[in-house]
């Protein structure tokens, strides 16, 4: 039995390698948040936070999707709300679902979907879960084409929805993902803090797009869940977005592409990277 705790590890670590270790021994950022309460009228002024307390190049190159994992949902806002859009990105980039610290996404989910009909209700409940939590893998983007479109690892759940018919598929570290849910590019206002733009990525014309399948991709559109999402660059490779439903906030998530995370940090450092959406005033 005492050995127990060794084999796990053991077993934990050639799975997750050096990012493991890396995680287990890099400092947390050193960022400040504001006191917040329950209501409207608690929560601090988001302008007077950054102008007070802007974030450092120095201090979000520490932010790590481990670290994003232990705020909270108001947390996550005044991060968000202090970051610049960075540039749109390009090609593939891993995702996660992020259900702040404390708080319960899931049943928020639960709740906007609750009062949805059509599509949407074939997707309550467990299997909304399953293709948040499970099948969704991250984004693709196309820069050029001013397209996202949507990583799927398993398309056991959706394919009597989809029926018959090829998939485009993309390869993404040895893995296979099936692309869908197309989505336009652009740079937009946010949801949360109109001072400045975000990086939007919008469903609500997806049946515009090339290789628009109506099995499942309308589930996301206008006349579906009416999905659009958000981002806004943490760092280089480090995206952290926030997805709404019909303007109703669901939940937030983080993109990641490793690659570019090491390639961009010194010009992160030293403040060249170029914002290509409006950064405000």
């Amino acid at each position: 039995m005492r050995t127990l705790p060794l084999l796990m590890i053991a077993a934990v670590l050639p799975l997750s390698g050096c990012d493991y270790i890396k995680n287990l021994v890099t400092a947390k950022p050193d960022i400040f948040y504001a006191a917040f309460g329950e209501g409207y009228a608690a929560k601090p002024d988001l302008a007077q936070l950054e102008y007070e307390h802007p974030l450092s190049a120095k201090e979000l190159v520490k932010v790590t999707p481990q670290y994003l994992d232990t705020l909270s949902q108001e947390q996550l806002d005044q991060l968000y709300a202090r970051l610049p859009a960075g540039p749109i990105p390009d090609g593939a980039f891993d995702g996660s679902i992020v259900f702040p610290k404390g708080s319960s996404g899931k049943l928020r989910l639960a709740e906007i979907l609750g009062g949805l009909k059509g599509l949407a209700a074939q997707f309550k409940g467990k299997k909304l879960e399953i293709i948040g939590e499970t099948l969704w893998k991250g984004k693709v983007f196309y820069r050029d084409e001013k397209v996202l479109r949507n990583r799927i690892e398993d398309l056991t759940i959706l394919r009597p929805i989809i029926g018959a018919g090829e998939i485009p598929k993309i390869s993404v570290d040895g893995r296979d993902a099936w692309l869908l849910f197309p989505a336009k590019l652009y740079c937009g206002q946010s949801l949360l803090d109109s001072r400045r733009e975000s990086i939007i990525i919008d469903y609500a014309f997806t049946d515009e797009l090339p290789g628009y399948r109506e099995r499942p991709d309308s589930l996301a559109g206008r006349n579906g869940l009416k999905v659009r999402d958000e981002i806004r660059m943490i760092r280089p490779g480090l995206y952290l977005g926030r997805a709404y439903l019909d303007r109703a906030f669901g939940l937030n998530f983080i993109l990641e592409n490793k690659t570019l995370a090491k390639a961009g940090e010194a010009d992160f450092l030293a403040g060249k990277i170029a914002q290509e959406c409006w950064s405000g005033a």
